[in-house]
């Protein structure tokens, strides 16, 4: 074989081997791109859905130490308040902050600034609560002025729900009605009435 068939054919190998080699690192890289792809949904994937469980979960706790506050403020109208009572409100109290401790490590701004309205409202009304239980309240407050305050939770809570609803691309709203009804029948129905305990009610005045 003289030099130049011998050179042509090395030119061939070379460049047979060579698109091979082309070849693969090509599909090396569309499977490392699909991997990151894949990769990524997974993470989106799991991110929305620790978000959808802590929304989930404060926006439960809220309502029941919204309902919670409610309820104490019954009792305090209808009778002496006992250390069941303290210790129901204490728990939804405790439930709801420790909630708001996890929601503030994963949700994004616009969810944050509604439930930070909503923790701040509770811990207002919790203490002026608290205040009226201890007989020591401010001027101007009163079991009616508290139970107005306890009432107005429920549309920041809706509005914090919707925010909730929107970043997990949930269509729809909360209705006020349902969100504000919801809790007033809870806290009749677990309301000792007077003629229960047998003694006399006390005017929100």
């Amino acid at each position: 074989m003289d030099m130049g068939a011998a050179l042509v054919a090395v030119v061939g190998v070379a460049g047979t081997l060579g698109a091979a080699l082309l070849t693969q690192r090509g599909a090396d890289r569309t499977k490392q791109r699909e991997l990151a792809l894949s990769r990524s949904i997974q993470e989106a994937r799991e991110d929305r859905e620790l978000r959808r469980k802590s929304y989930t979960d404060l926006h439960r706790d809220v309502r029941q130490f919204a309902t919670a506050l409610s309820r104490h403020l019954y009792v305090m109208r209808d009778r002496e308040i006992e250390d069941e009572d303290v210790r129901v409100l204490e728990e939804a109290k405790d439930a709801q902050r420790s909630r708001w401790s996890e929601t503030i490590m994963v949700a994004p701004g616009v969810v944050l600034v509604a439930a930070q309205e909503v923790n701040d409202e509770l811990t207002r009304v919790y203490g002026q609560v608290k205040r009226q239980e201890q007989g020591n309240p401010r001027p101007g407050e009163t079991l009616q002025t508290v139970a107005e305050a306890q009432q107005a939770l429920w549309p920041l809570i809706q509005a914090m729900g919707d925010a909730m609803r929107r970043d997990l691309g949930v269509a729809g709203e909360i209705s006020a009605s349902s969100s504000a009804g919801a809790g007033r029948v809870g806290v009749s129905a677990d309301m000792p009435s007077a003629a229960r305990t047998g003694v006399g009610r006390r005017s929100w005045a």
